[in-house]
């Protein structure tokens, strides 16, 4: 089971996260790509400690939206978003040659990230910036989304991610981050959520009811209160499970 974080989200002098103590325990980092969060500097340090560690880059591409970090819906034209996320991918993928790496895969975030889910039009953009790019590149999304599907169609490698620290509706999809039950915020039940979704490939939705959960890779979001904490706890709760982490690119 690959585990993923989201990395390098931090700005100028303001830093988000610890970026160092989570690449010591994830697989698969998912870096900013200056557009939501991330500026050169960090992208640079982020990909070369991730390099050193044998984690694989993925780039995490967002809205033009620093100020409100990805997480407002933007609606785009086909071409613009297109152009965009090719943008943030060459910026990434050019700081990893320079560590002797390369980005291993895709992954939108916030706003971008739940829209591609049901919107067609911008699924098809960022389908298209990967199919331009490198067809080879991976796309790190939800299950069954408009984004994935229309990925398989297009010939891409579409890997499934579930959130071991976020609230789950009845139908599959995430408890909209303004809810209750959005974050879940105890690391021993994150740990807990984890290892049934690599074992069990299920997770239990916030209404008690168990839900299929057929993921190759699980998300601790790296912003979260106790992160670290909580993927430690992770990383130790799927080696007893007999899981072992590594990275599905």
């Amino acid at each position: 089971m690959d585990l993923n974080a989201d990395l390098g989200e931090g700005f100028g002098i303001w830093r988000l996260g610890d970026d160092e103590a989570l690449l010591d325990l994830i697989t698969s980092a998912n870096v900013a790509c200056g557009f939501h969060g991330g500026d050169p500097s960090t992208m640079r340090r982020v990909s070369a400690a991730a390099a050193e560690r044998g984690v694989a880059v993925g780039a995490q591409v967002g809205y033009r939206d620093l100020a409100g970090f990805g997480r407002r819906h933007i609606a785009y034209a086909f071409t613009d978003l297109r152009d965009e996320v090719t943008y943030q991918l060459g910026a990434l993928d050019a700081f990893c040659r320079l560590a002797r790496t390369r980005v291993r895969y895709l992954k939108p975030h916030g706003a971008l990230y739940h829209a591609a889910a049901v919107d067609e039009s911008q699924a098809a953009a960022l389908v298209a910036a990967v199919s331009g790019y490198d067809e080879e590149l991976p796309i790190l999304c939800a299950p069954g989304s408009t984004l994935a599907q229309l990925a398989v169609g297009a010939g891409l490698r579409v890997v499934a991610e579930g959130f071991a620290d976020r609230g789950y509706l009845p139908n599959g999809s995430l408890v909209p981050r303004t809810a209750p039950g959005a974050l879940v915020a105890d690391p021993e039940e994150v740990a807990v959520r984890a290892v049934r979704m690599a074992t069990e490939h299920t997770v239990v939705a916030v209404d008690g009811s168990v839900i299929p959960c057929q993921v190759e890779s699980v998300c601790l979001h790296g912003d979260s209160p106790g992160a670290v904490a909580a993927a430690e706890l992770v990383r130790a709760a799927l080696l007893d499970a007999g899981v072992t982490p590594k990275p599905f690119a």
